[in-house]
């Protein structure tokens, strides 16, 4: 396992995150641990069928490795943004640092002395990133192996995800769970598994019922309606607590949807985090222009999806989904679907289980044959389940966020990095950008500040998301992400102005491209 003497950095997971990683800290030789037999994290396990990146391509690549196609309007599927990280993974040599079916079961600290529980008012022994000699034991199965080897590490990369492998699972009253049930239950991470003949033979004919209204409820009521197409075709049931705003493509009244929110220009509108007096007076200012933007939105998607006709239009702003990155693109043909009667839509605040199908919170009693969940995973479990204590229990605050500095570092977890969890509406370019800000900080090019100050700059991250947005827990930074890119830049000694003039910086989008290193960095 080990490449070239004892290596000194782990990454863990091969999703784009620890893809990602693996590149920018290729200088230093990691080890990057993919529990599964390919890269591509959720692109490769939690993906149906029907599955597309919800952006352009331009919006979803490297800064140094673009698609081949970057201009091909049609958002791509599942399998060709797989194709994409493969590319990337053998353009950059990566595959000589990973190891597949590899999985991390356990990780232990071994700090020095005095800081064994790393709570100290510098980060890391002495302030350093990578510690002088191992702190980290990771433990690790393999099909070849049915004991757990350890291999020891100075520093340690999380890029295991919020998504995946851990669903989020809801409770019921006794007697009102799935064990009532006569059909059969399935998550959407068991439902991705099955191939496309098992997955049209679960769904042709019978009655279904989803439960959920994000991305992947929407894919899946879109694949049992057309599993369903034909005479004996029944209509799948979508059972909706939470209603979010749902967008059919990426333009608004045939306007770019980024002219909204990813310019510097309209993130101006918007608060962001330790912006002094005369930035908190502009925002305040600026209040009721911010407020029309989002009505104008509204009303532009109000009017060309029939939201009003289904019961579908939420009663929070557009610009709460968005803060909160739970906006969701649309399949062109959902509400074809619906409108032929193949998708119903049913609220319910509260629901459980009888023997013949669902219960709603009104009594309505829905039958079914089989019951799909698509609600979610439990990303912070991933994490707790393989950290020791008493790191395992600093994973969220009060505010059941995790605090990260930069979104990447946890000021109590030292020498170990977390790279996926802070969301924006291009993950992959937030993840890339604190790879490249990760490895320079593992050069020593510049030192984090103490404790006590990583801390106060991720309680103002989440005091402007709970200001903005009632569903602030996702840790979302879309509505302040060039200030977000700004600060880290400045802090790498690049210029956070990365454009080629100043209409450029107003008017233009913000993508990875504009990161992407010149020979003075």
């Amino acid at each position: 396992m080990e490449k070239s003497g004892t290596p000194r950095v782990a990454i863990i997971g091969g999703g784009i995150s620890g893809l990602a990683a693996a590149k920018e800290l290729r200088w230093l030789e990691p080890v990057l641990f993919e529990a599964t037999n390919s890269i591509g994290g959720v692109w490769r396990h939690c993906s149906f069928r029907s599955t597309r990146l919800q952006t352009p391509r331009p919006d979803y690549e490297f800064s140094d490795y673009q698609w081949a196609d970057r201009n091909d309007p049609t958002f791509p599927t599942h399998s060709e943004i797989l194709e994409y990280l493969h590319g990337y993974a053998t353009h950059f040599d990566l595959w000589r640092f990973i190891e597949l079916e590899t999985k991390v079961v356990e990780i232990r600290f071994v700090g020095h002395g005095e800081t064994k529980t790393g709570f100290t008012d510098l980060w890391g022994d002495k302030g350093r990133p990578i510690a002088d000699g191992p702190v980290w034991e990771v433990g690790v199965v393999t099909p070849r192996s049915n004991t757990v080897q350890w291999c020891k590490f100075e520093f340690v990369v999380m890029c295991i995800g919020k998504y995946g492998d851990v669903p989020n699972m809801p409770t019921f009253p006794r007697g009102k769970g799935p064990e009532t049930f006569l059909g059969k239950v399935l998550h959407s991470l068991d439902y991705c598994k099955l191939d496309d003949e098992a997955a049209k033979s679960l769904m042709k004919g019978k009655k279904v019922v989803i439960i959920g209204y994000k991305k992947s409820a929407i894919d899946l009521a879109v694949e049992c309606a057309e599993a369903n197409h034909g005479s004996d075709g029944q209509p799948c049931t979508m059972v909706i607590r939470t209603l979010h705003w749902t967008v059919p493509s990426y333009s608004i009244s045939g306007l770019p949807f980024f002219l909204f929110f990813s310019t510097r220009l309209s993130q101006f509108l918007h608060e962001r985090p330790n912006q002094g007096l005369f930035r908190s007076l502009a925002c305040h200012l600026l209040s009721p222009l911010r407020r029309g933007v989002s009505r104008f939105i509204e009303s532009s998607l109000t009017w060309k999806l029939p939201l009003e006709k289904y019961g579908l239009k939420p009663n929070h702003p557009f610009v709460e989904d968005y803060a909160s990155c739970q906006m969701a693109i649309l399949p062109e043909n959902f509400f074809a679907e619906a409108d032929e009667g193949r998708i119903a839509f049913k609220r319910s605040s509260r629901w459980c289980f009888w023997e013949g199908g669902v219960v709603l919170d009104d009594n309505t009693k829905l039958e079914a044959d089989v019951v799909l969940l698509a609600t979610g995973f439990d990303g912070k479990q991933k994490l707790k389940s393989v950290l020791p204590e008493p790191f395992r229990g600093l994973i969220v605050d009060s505010s059941g966020v995790m605090p990260l500095y930069r979104g990447t570092i946890h000021p109590l977890i030292p020498h170990m990095a977390f790279v996926g969890y802070v969301e924006s509406v291009s993950n992959l370019h937030t993840s890339e950008l604190r790879c490249k800000w990760l490895g320079r900080l593992l050069r020593g090019h510049f030192k984090l500040p103490g404790t006590g100050a990583m801390f106060r700059q991720t309680g103002a991250e989440i005091d402007v998301m709970k200001r903005t947005t009632r569903f602030y827990r996702r840790h979302c930074i879309s509505t302040f992400s060039i200030n977000h890119s700004d600060d880290m830049c400045e802090e790498m000694g690049w210029s956070s102005w990365r454009k080629r003039s100043w209409l450029a910086e107003l008017f233009s989008a913000y993508n990875n491209q504009d990161y992407k290193e010149d020979e003075s960095q």
